[in-house]
């Protein structure tokens, strides 16, 4: 049974006599177990898929199923943590108040609800605001407890709408971490986001959806491909042929994926040490060169 399912989902909207189509034929299917994201600019889709997946939206065009479930049906929601992109909290409760009552709204009970709570607002270094009223804390730590808010209830299926985007590199580092953990136990996330680099480190595989179309579905390797090139850095005194020389006894050079192994092999007979090695082509720059590749294949229409 797939965790989420979508089957030629259409959307429109009307703004001033003027009909937008926000998704068009969409289909995609998430597997249990895995992280998927759903990338793309501003505008593309994203949140409206979200939002149809969870019932927010109803009149649309097509088919959206959570684990076998009619998206449309309460039961399909059961064991679904959600964080939208803007969080919205009762502002006059605190972060523990706003877990207990997500525990009671999802039926579970515990003699120790209180300590169940404050394991996951220590997860996300939140805990020392834990009585004190939403209106108090700053955005980023609002999103913590939002997400404190969404795994305390054991969900089996975590929607993350740009949730990255607002939190400091330590607050996305502790969300990284956790949800990485999340996945380990078998957890299933759905994250959007245009912000490439922040998920990528996650992410089975990527949805790239553009001006409301699913334009392709692949994981990370399969979009970057295995001739493109990496960056290798190393330190040592003696050179190493095909590496460039840099201050400090250090070495670099960008070599095909294909050739990384040779190349490492050539800095270990000199005796060096290996830096960095890292991805000449990130993710990002991946999808902008497969939207023009796509815009030269549409005669510029990207």
């Amino acid at each position: 049974m797939k965790a989420i399912e979508l089957s030629g989902v259409s959307k429109n909207f009307k703004q001033k006599r003027i009909v937008v189509e926000a998704l068009k034929n969409v289909s995609l299917s998430i597997d249990q177990g895995e992280v998927f994201g759903f990338v793309g600019p501003n505008g593309a889709g994203k949140s409206t898929t979200i939002k149809l997946i969870l019932n927010i939206i109803s009149d649309y065009d097509g088919e959206a199923k959570i684990f076998g479930h009619d998206a449309r049906d309460a039961l399909a929601r059961k064991g679904v943590g959600y964080v939208p992109e803007v969080v919205a909290l009762y502002e006059q409760l605190s972060p523990l108040e706003i877990l207990r009552t997500g525990m009671e709204m999802h039926h579970l009970r515990s003699p120790n609800a209180d300590a169940v709570c404050m394991k996951w607002l220590e997860r996300f270094s939140v805990a020392h605001v834990a009585k004190r009223p939403i209106r108090n804390l700053s955005k980023g730590t609002a999103q913590r407890v939002a997400l404190a808010h969404a795994m305390v209830v054991s969900p089996r299926l975590l929607i993350l709408d740009e949730l990255l985007s607002g939190l400091d590199p330590i607050g996305r580092k502790d969300v990284v971490d956790i949800l990485a953990e999340y996945q380990r136990e078998g957890g299933t996330v759905f994250l959007t986001s245009h912000v490439l680099h922040d998920v990528e480190r996650l992410a089975n595989r990527f949805g790239l959806i553009h001006r409301g179309e699913l334009r392709t579905i692949q994981s990370p390797n399969e979009l970057v491909g295995d001739d493109e090139l990496v960056t290798v850095r190393s330190s040592g005194t003696t050179v190493v042929q095909g590496m460039n020389a840099e201050n400090g006894g250090r070495w670099f050079a960008e070599v095909r994926r294909s050739d990384l192994w040779q190349t490492l092999h050539q800095i270990e007979t000199a005796g060096h040490t290996v830096i960095e090695i890292k991805p000449t082509l990130t993710l990002e720059s991946a999808f902008l060169r497969y939207l023009e590749t796509a815009a030269g294949a549409a005669g510029g229409k990207p």
